[in-house]
């Protein structure tokens, strides 16, 4: 009696629908000048936000499906910004779908691919992280710094967190991302989430990093891609035309 030897188990895919919202990411940041590693941190950061965060997966496999990503180096490279994105996405959606996104993403990684530093291993809540953090904030901030954390003057444990946690500890941290690549997870993290006050700050924020309004434009209008892909209305949200009186 012969017995037939157990099916390999397949590769997985990335599912179609999930092709057509990335290929159509990556086309419209190809009319702005942020350069072709861009548009993966905005959908990183949509994804971490959106109803269906373990769905990073798909981003992962449509990523390293492409030429650029063809050796281990590379995909450990790639997984290393994917992963900063998702730390910097904690204090705008939270910890527990920034997680769901990372094991998805682990649960597709080949082992020679897993990458194990470690950024944060050193970390202190000291004066160069208040330093770092409040020098990210005024650069975002500017003239504004001042009356925001006012905001905080009855509540300093939020003024607190937003110095020494929300940008000392995550927001300022450039081992991985530069500014635009935070800005990319930061301004998508939260008008994702429909919050107008703060999508206001950080489309001003994002426009006083020098990115030109139409670009702003773009990402505006890529997570409003992305929201409607998963049907989640952003109907409180400024339009970057209604902020630029303010930059």
């Amino acid at each position: 009696m012969s017995s037939s030897a157990p099916a390999a188990a397949s590769a997985p895919e990335v599912q179609p629908r999930f092709q057509q919202l990335f290929t159509e990411l990556e086309t419209r940041f190809k009319a702005t000048s942020l350069g072709n590693d861009k548009w993966y941190i905005l959908a990183t950061s949509t994804l971490a936000a959106s109803p269906d965060p373990e769905r990073a997966d798909q981003l992962y496999l449509h990523l390293i499906s492409q030429p650029e990503y063809a050796s281990s180096p590379a995909r450990q490279a790639l997984v290393r910004r994917l992963r900063e994105a998702l730390v910097k996405s904690v204090p705008i959606v939270g910890v527990c779908k920034p997680i769901e996104a990372i094991l998805s993403i682990g649960k597709v990684e080949r082992d020679e691919d897993k990458d194990y530093t470690f950024t944060r291993e050193n970390w202190q809540c000291d004066e160069a992280n208040h330093q770092r953090g409040s020098e990210w904030m005024q650069k975002l901030y500017a003239r504004n710094t001042g009356g925001t954390l006012n905001l905080f003057a009855a509540h300093q444990d939020f003024k607190w967190l937003s110095e020494e946690i929300t940008y000392g500890l995550y927001l300022s941290d450039r081992q991985i991302l530069d500014d635009v690549d935070t800005q990319l997870v930061v301004l998508p993290g939260i008008m994702s989430q429909n919050l107008p006050n703060e999508t206001h700050w950080h489309i001003r924020g994002t426009r006083r990093l020098g990115l030109p309004k139409e670009e702003v434009q773009v990402i505006w209008d890529c997570v409003q891609l992305v929201a409607k892909f998963f049907d989640v209305k952003l109907n409180k949200v400024p339009t970057v035309e209604s902020v630029e009186y303010d930059v």
